[in-house]
């Protein structure tokens, strides 16, 4: 169906700043449906949370935590999203994963997947 494929994530010292770029490839259609493109991010001992999520018409919502640091974009013509992190705090640390909803029919049925991950780690 799609694949994702994640990059940008690395080791940041607090205050600056990096971007997470997921890329969506694969069924050409399934590209074509996609409804919702965003980033979880998960630490051990926690429950993944939300981090910003973007839909095909460009709403967005964030995190209490990121808003004002934190900016999702979306590049249809690419199938891809960006997170731009500015301001990065120790609390940031995580894995941060990518995901993709795709529509299935015109009823509204979807099918979702995630990529694979990557590490964002801040720290002095």
């Amino acid at each position: 169906q799609v694949q994702l494929v994640e990059s940008g994530g690395g080791l940041v010292q607090p205050g600056g700043s990096l971007r997470l770029l997921c890329a969506a490839s694969g069924n050409s259609n399934d590209i074509d449906s996609i409804n919702d493109m965003g980033w979880y991010r998960q630490v051990p001992g926690k429950q993944r949370e939300m981090v910003a999520h973007i839909r095909s018409g460009g709403s967005t919502n964030y995190a209490d935590s990121v808003k004002g640091r934190f900016i999702i974009s979306r590049h249809n013509a690419k199938g891809s999203v960006d997170l731009q992190m500015d301001s990065l705090k120790p609390e940031d640390t995580a894995v941060y994963y990518c995901f993709v909803e795709v529509r299935l029919d015109s009823r509204g049925s979807t099918w979702s997947t995630w990529g694979q991950g990557t590490q964002v780690t801040v720290s002095s």
